[in-house]
């Protein structure tokens, strides 16, 4: 994990979710994938829409020609933990393949957090939705 993810991750929980400089204001998930590749628990801060009873994550990896690494992860292994403010939970990560849906939820992220729209922009590949709903 990068130093700047450690930071924000160490502030979110420090803060009860809540994280300044860049993300300041933004609504913040703490997401937990296992590994695609090596089964170990991999630790992300993004930023999050809310949806109802889930939540709506973003695989834009800031507009570059590849998705994220937790992105793999999580379709390997959809079973995740959330940390939203200072709840922890189970979770299900399940992406969101209705094209009229996803153009939605897009819509909305980029309305809540503009640089979304650049990372679109950016670049040529169709950036994944995902919905994340808790297990109960």
């Amino acid at each position: 994990m990068s130093d700047f993810n450690t930071q924000v991750i160490e502030e979110f929980r420090a803060n009860g979710g809540k994280v300044g400089g860049m993300f300041e204001g933004a609504t913040m998930v703490i997401l937990t994938t296992k590994g695609a590749k090596t089964g170990r628990t991999v630790t992300n801060p993004l930023v999050y829409l809310p949806d109802g009873d889930r939540i709506v994550i973003i695989a834009s990896n800031g507009g570059a020609d590849k998705h994220p690494a937790w992105y793999h992860n999580l379709k390997a292994n959809p079973d995740i933990t959330v940390e939203v403010g200072t709840e922890k939970y189970d979770a299900t990560a399940e992406e969101v393949t209705d094209s009229a849906e996803r153009d939605a939820l897009y819509a909305r992220m980029v309305e809540r957090a503009p640089g979304f729209a650049d990372y679109e922009r950016n670049t040529t590949r169709r950036i994944p939705v995902i919905a994340v709903n808790r297990k109960n």
